[in-house]
């Protein structure tokens, strides 16, 4: 067995790919787990980034993820919208900050 089939995706990650009124992903299991990684490793990547921003800005921690929230939808992302929310709040939950969602996305 590959590793790749031993990846383990969050129903919160599958749920971006299935369709309003659907059960079914639009996507294969292949690739929302290609996806899954992508956004798993960027929300990791950017754990230092948030806390350096925290302390060098003298922000909120809102704030800080409002500021990744928006770097991560500029034009020509990697990530579509669903993507970059999901990476926030992944990112909320790494770091014990309370997520967007909890305080309502701006």
């Amino acid at each position: 067995m590959s590793d790749d089939n031993q990846t383990i995706i969050p129903r919160s990650f599958v749920e971006l790919f299935i369709p309003e009124g659907s059960f079914k992903p639009r996507e294969t299991r292949d690739v929302i787990a290609a996806r899954y990684d992508l956004c798993e490793d960027m929300a990791q990547m950017l754990i230092e980034h948030a806390r350096d921003k925290l302390f060098e800005l003298g922000v909120t921690e809102q704030d800080v993820l409002e500021r990744v929230r928006r770097g991560l939808l500029v034009e020509g992302s990697v990530v579509s919208h669903d993507e970059a929310s999901w990476v926030i709040r992944r990112l909320a939950e790494l770091l014990d900050w309370p997520s967007l969602d909890a305080v309502g996305e701006r």
